[in-house]
């Protein structure tokens, strides 16, 4: 049986430094094109043998044109069919390519970590640009002033006492404290029966009340637990064993090598089952909201962690790919977005965020 080519559903096209660049953004090869690139790919929109490229090509060797289609599928711009193959973009369809090529095009960027490699990138920033203004005035407009900001209260002592802190003691955390900081951050409170299925409700809001955010936890000091990796289920405010195994060399590995974050009591890592936004919204304007049930779930962990009297942080440089595949998951239905964690603080020093992070 003849071999089958088609274009891959996960490619784009764009304009970069002069050059039109052509991009999987599923694998993320990319190559230059010329316009015999252009015409073998629009060839090749639906599965067909490549002999069917030799009738509509006649002024090209055949041995030329297998060179070309060998190359694209070297590129991973072609792709050629294998029995039970599917899209594994599937499910992604309605969103792409706009929320897919932002998705995958910036998982596993190269990121600088260190407060030396910190300084050095934000010098050579800001001697080719200022940094913009951190706020913004109509110089016009009238003013009306506002009465004091009430700060006094528990929940404003914990609002202006959040910060990101990158050094813990040694102390483990309390099964206690970890279930108190899933329970109110991930945990489902109610539910709620609509004719089309039940919805959770939870302490952070979320888009069309879908919460596609999961949570999973590795736990290096915790009292009560054994060092490895754990699922929350959130319905039943438990925990599910997946694999043992976490230590500060771990962590920071997975976090793209920030070693101040290795001494964390435990890791959290949010990951989006995009299924269930996609479900309801279409649109790939939703791949906003996905992120942005994110940070609203992550303020409510920072907080939670600082009315606890731990030291929390968030961040969004770590190594998808490397975390993906720690946690069992394929990277496109389910694909981690954002990490926090926590820690005791380090005895009688204050928080280590001073650029009031």
């Amino acid at each position: 049986m003849a071999a089958l080519f088609r274009r891959v559903p996960s490619l784009i096209c764009y304009w970069k430094a002069g050059e039109l660049v052509l991009e999987n953004y599923l694998s993320g090869k990319r190559v230059t094109g010329d316009p015999l690139v252009f015409t073998l790919l629009n060839f090749f929109g639906e599965w067909k043998p490549i002999e069917d490229l030799f009738a509509h090509q006649p002024e090209y060797s055949r041995g030329s044109l297998r060179k070309a289609v060998a190359e694209l599928v070297k590129y991973s711009l072609l792709e050629r069919k294998a029995r039970g193959q599917r899209n594994p973009l599937k499910s992604w369809e309605e969103w792409n390519p706009a929320a897919g090529f932002f998705h995958f095009s910036t998982k596993d960027v190269p990121i600088s970590t260190g407060p030396e490699a910190e300084r050095k990138f934000l010098r050579l920033r800001a001697e080719k640009a200022p940094m913009p203004v951190a706020v913004k005035h109509y110089a016009r407009a009238r003013k009306y002033v506002l009465p004091a900001t009430a700060k006094q209260g528990e929940l404003p002592g914990v609002l202006l006492s959040r910060r990101t802190w990158r050094k813990f003691s040694s102390r483990p955390l309390s099964l206690s404290h970890l279930a108190t900081l899933l329970g109110l951050t991930w945990g489902v409170q109610t539910w709620i029966d609509f004719p089309y299925g039940r919805q959770a409700l939870k302490t952070s809001p979320s888009g069309g009340a879908r919460h596609p955010v999961e949570v999973y936890v590795l736990a290096s000091r915790v009292e009560g637990l054994p060092r490895g990796i754990f699922h929350y289920a959130a319905d039943r405010h438990c925990l599910e064993f997946l694999r043992p195994g976490c230590d500060a060399r771990q962590i920071s590995s997975l976090l793209a090598g920030q070693k101040y974050f290795s001494g964390a009591a435990a890791v959290f890592f949010m990951t989006a089952v995009f299924a269930r936004t996609q479900w309801k919204y279409p649109s790939a304007r939703a791949y906003r909201v996905v992120q942005l049930d994110a940070g609203h779930l992550c303020q409510t962990f920072c907080l939670v962690a600082t009315w606890l009297g731990l030291g929390p942080f968030s961040t969004a440089a770590f190594n998808d790919t490397l975390i993906e595949k720690t946690l069992g998951i394929d990277g496109i239905n389910e694909s981690v977005i954002y990490a926090a964690g926590v820690g005791h603080r380090p005895k009688g020093k204050a928080d280590s965020s001073p650029r009031g992070e």
